[in-house]
């Protein structure tokens, strides 16, 4: 194999543009999540349509398979580039003080808010899609009750208080992450990265915002 193309592999600049594009895969994939959570809003029938219409799907299985193969090369490669970055920190941090360069919160802290939220995709999946099974009828179809686990999960304070912290921390987590992936692939124009950079802003609100509105809407709902 050529020794060349080994090494671009084995770069850091390659590996974050991997980052970058699994990132706005991942972005993607929150937003339309999203959409199918505030059903919830509109009601069991239309919460747990949604639901079925997924899980009854033939090819969720191998998309499941997709976005954990996405979402864990992402984090592996995050914690890659970390270590790497952390080794070559005396040269980082003077390319820095010379440049004027500084860490934002947000920045320094992108491994430790993707951790967080690795650990509460795994209880979140063990409490509602592996959590109680109930069923219910939508227009003569029977179908998982969906809504009505939900509901009940996030009847509990430590549930909400514990969902609440990982949106915070994603929404900080894709608030850095959105703009910098753009950066990551080149697109580092000086008339168009202020905008991205005020998009990516408003897209980790959006998503701390309308995440923390699902567990609480629940919670207040307290019945179906």
């Amino acid at each position: 194999m050529n020794t060349n193309f080994i090494t671009e592999l084995n770069s850091s600049i390659f590996k974050k543009q991997i980052m970058g594009v699994t990132g706005l895969m991942l972005c993607g994939f929150l937003f339309t999540h999203m959409l199918g959570n505030l059903l919830i809003f509109k009601g069991h029938d239309a919460f747990n349509s949604y639901s079925h219409a997924l899980i009854s799907n033939p090819l969720i299985g191998i998309l499941e398979v997709i976005l954990t193969l996405i979402f864990l090369g992402h984090l592996g490669l995050a914690i890659k580039v970390t270590r790497e970055n952390k080794i070559a920190r005396p040269i980082e941090y003077h390319s820095r003080k010379l440049s004027g360069r500084g860490a934002t919160f947000a920045s320094s802290t992108m491994i430790y808010t993707g951790i967080i939220t690795f650990i509460f995709l795994i209880f979140h999946i063990l409490g509602l899609k592996y959590g109680t099974v109930y069923t219910t009828e939508v227009h003569g179809v029977e179908m998982r009750d969906l809504y009505r686990t939900t509901v009940e999960y996030f009847q509990s304070p430590l549930h909400v208080a514990g969902y609440l912290i990982a949106v915070i921390s994603l929404g900080i987590h894709v608030k850095h992450g959105f703009w910098s992936a753009f950066q990551s692939l080149g697109l580092n124009h000086q008339k168009y990265m202020p905008k991205i950079k005020i998009l990516s802003c408003a897209y980790g609100f959006l998503i701390i915002v309308a995440y923390s509105s699902f567990p609480l809407f629940c919670f207040f709902l307290g019945g179906y």
